[in-house]
């Protein structure tokens, strides 16, 4: 029985060759050229640790099994060569030799290894460009992975997208969690209804009207998205209403930055009022986090509880969360489209505002049935899918 050929790279993906040109070493870097004028530094200490043939890289599990504590000095790396085949040969100081996939470091170099190289650009947009979701049939994205391909990179992208044709049961909402990732749990389960209650835990289970806004911003970090399935809709009006919240960031940023600065900078105190629970957290309602992380807006006005500043900002605090909501909920912003028995929409809870017209239940009934996914799920599963599909 012959053993199988140890991998190539550290991870599970596949990579046409791209040859080297030339490699050498400078200071603690390698330095690898290709033909067409790329380039890559490549640190001697991430060379150590990304060695393939079970020697650093774990076989099974594609991770780097060295503890940090025993990494060598950097003049381990003695020597450096292009391969016959254009790999990358490393030369170490006890005479071994590993080998680096020419194709894996090109990825590398073309920066195709970060978080959001396979991710589809945001394209923001405003009730001029988009009139109701982006639609797809749910049976296909339910069975086939190129329409579930499709339907996550429109959702990436626009931050809402739509499924119709569904059944309208309430297995049909797990089962599509399952094509994705875990769901996120919270203090209303893993998958909660929404519709007209006598004594309801939100005011999404009453027939107020729902203005603009962002689910849990009471959290550390909110839920990335959200999916709602509607089960029964009979009433005559209850509207679902959309705004993209970086469209409504930019026009502030471009035409009233002084109200677009206090939103950044005032924090409040989100407060979770129930008789179980006691979720808190304070930050700005448009909030940049770190370099790197998705903005994320917080803007759910009934648990929106205390300013969370000095007094002298309180004031046009409030005056910037009027303006603010005053363009959410504006007709250049917002879309407005019924809910239909077997639709699910699902959007970006950081990003999209969403929001309801107030509810008739006069001789009707509304049932929708929500959950959450986390941005890490749906992300991996994208990049999973184009990794099987290209």
């Amino acid at each position: 029985m012959q053993d199988v050929p140890l991998s190539r790279t550290p991870d599970f993906y596949e990579y046409v060759d791209q040859p080297l040109a030339r490699v050498h070493i400078e200071n603690e870097f390698a330095v690898i050229n290709w033909p067409d004028g790329a380039m890559l530094r490549a640190h001697a200490l991430w060379l150590f640790e990304n060695q393939m043939g079970d020697v650093t890289i774990e076989e099974r599990t594609r991770e780097s099994k060295i503890d940090p504590a025993l990494f060598p000095d950097p003049s381990v790396l003695t020597g450096v060569a292009v391969a016959e085949d254009g790999d990358l040969e490393a030369i170490w100081a006890d005479d071994s030799v590993a080998r680096y996939h020419s194709g894996w470091l090109r990825h590398v170099a073309d920066q195709r290894h970060r978080p959001d190289s396979v991710m589809p650009e945001s394209v923001e947009w405003t009730s001029a460009d988009l009139t109701e979701p982006i639609t797809f049939d749910g049976a296909a994205v339910l069975a086939d992975d190129a329409a579930l391909h499709e339907f996550l990179e429109a959702l990436v992208g626009y931050g809402l997208a739509r499924l119709e044709g569904l059944e309208t049961t309430r297995d049909v909402l797990p089962a599509l969690g399952r094509r994705v990732g875990a769901l996120r749990d919270t203090n209303f389960g893993v998958t909660w209804p929404v519709s007209v209650d006598v004594k309801p835990t939100s005011t999404a289970n009453t027939t107020l009207p729902l203005p603009p806004h962002t689910d849990l911003p009471t959290r550390e970090t909110p839920p990335g998205f959200q999916l709602l399935h509607c089960l029964v809709n009979t009433c005559s009006a209850g509207f679902s209403t959309m705004a993209d919240g970086y469209a409504v960031v930019r026009h502030l940023r471009e035409h009233r930055p002084d109200v677009h600065d206090v939103l950044v900078r005032a924090n409040w105190v989100f407060f979770n009022r129930s008789p179980e629970h006691d979720h808190r957290w304070s930050g700005p309602l448009i909030d940049y986090g770190a370099p790197g992380m998705p903005l994320t807006l917080r803007a759910f006005h009934p648990v929106r509880a205390f300013p969370d500043m000095d007094d002298v900002d309180v004031p046009e605090a409030y005056a910037a969360l009027r303006e603010f909501s005053r363009l959410a909920g504006s007709d250049e912003f917002q879309i407005r489209y019924p809910f239909r028995p077997g639709d699910l929409v699902a959007f970006d809870n950081r990003r999209l505002l969403h929001g309801r017209d107030s509810i008739d239940v006069e001789g009707g009934q509304r049932e929708l049935h929500g959950t959450y996914i986390d941005h890490d799920e749906v992300y991996s599963r994208l990049r999973v899918l184009s990794r099987k599909l290209t």
